[in-house]
């Protein structure tokens, strides 16, 4: 797809990817709609981009009704209308269940898969009736394989993934392509110090947000619609995971005590299982 020229309109826009996204999508040639809460970061997004003065900046907070309504407003006034969306705002919580909260949860899932699917419910019309559009929602390899901490968070990434896979197929006979990422860990805000030490201890590459826009960019361009898994073997153990997951059941059970060290856990600070040694000799079977 030739973005340059199209509208986009990008949420999470003042984020880590978000940013990066903008500044890439910026020198394509693309239309900007930064919506974001942050009105100092979104303006100062905007100044930093090439053509800055064609972007626009809308500040509102999407969990709320009322924001999914005001950027629905917003786009009915584009005289050139919306070409695509680009559902990027989340959060996460690191934490294992027993040690969640219901209020932090039920806000996780509400960003993460409700508000990408109010939005794009509600611009589906404005898309349907460009010559070529396109939805792109931004999830996580945790989406497809269940990681020990991200409970809550790999749940909104899975039905946010289920959701875009159906959505492919439901309009695959209309203008509207539908396109699924899902990047590996990511060095941006939205990973608390203790998850870039986990990945840190476990030897987990975290990617620069501007390598994962660079992909996502790069997949737009080429018209493939495909789901995308960012980062190599993260694309291997989600096949694994898919076909054989007790062998990730395995290999996840030797990190356990580690992850453990990081993640959020109930009050006293562990879970009353099994020893290190114990987990480690079950692990290698």
């Amino acid at each position: 797809m030739n973005i340059h020229g199209k509208t986009l309109v990008l949420t999470g826009a003042s984020g880590g990817i978000g940013a990066s996204l903008a500044e890439q999508l910026a020198e394509a040639g693309a239309i900007l709609v930064l919506v974001g809460r942050d009105e100092i970061a979104l303006h100062r997004l905007r100044a930093s981009l090439v053509s800055a003065d064609r972007h626009h900046v809308l500040v509102c907070d999407l969990q709320h009704h009322q924001g999914v309504g005001n950027l629905l407003s917003f786009c009915k006034t584009l005289p050139a209308g919306v070409d695509m969306l680009i559902n990027n705002a989340g959060m996460s919580d690191f934490s294992f269940v027993s040690a969640s909260d219901t209020d932090v949860s039920r806000a996780v899932i509400d960003l993460n898969l409700t508000v990408p699917i109010a939005l794009t419910t509600a611009l589906l019309p404005v898309l349907l009736a460009r010559p070529e559009a396109a939805v792109i929602n931004i999830g996580s390899v945790f989406g497809s394989i269940g990681y020990p901490g991200f409970a809550v968070y790999g749940a909104s990434k899975a039905g946010l993934r289920v959701f875009s896979e159906a959505l492919r197929r439901e309009l695959a006979d209309s203008p509207v392509r539908v396109l699924y990422v899902a990047p590996r860990a990511t060095l941006t805000p939205m990973n608390s110090k203790r998850v870039v030490a986990m990945n840190q201890a476990l030897g987990n590459t975290m990617d620069p947000p501007a390598k994962v826009a660079h992909a996502i960019v790069r997949r737009i361009q080429a018209g493939h619609w495909s789901a995308l898994t960012i980062g190599w073997p993260e694309r291997l153990f989600v096949v694994i995971n898919s076909l054989l997951p007790r062998i990730t059941d395995s290999a996840l059970l030797r990190q356990l005590v580690r992850i453990r060290q990081y993640a959020r856990l109930p009050a006293g600070g562990t879970l009353n299982t099994m020893s290190e040694n114990s987990l480690n000799k079950r692990g290698s079977r």
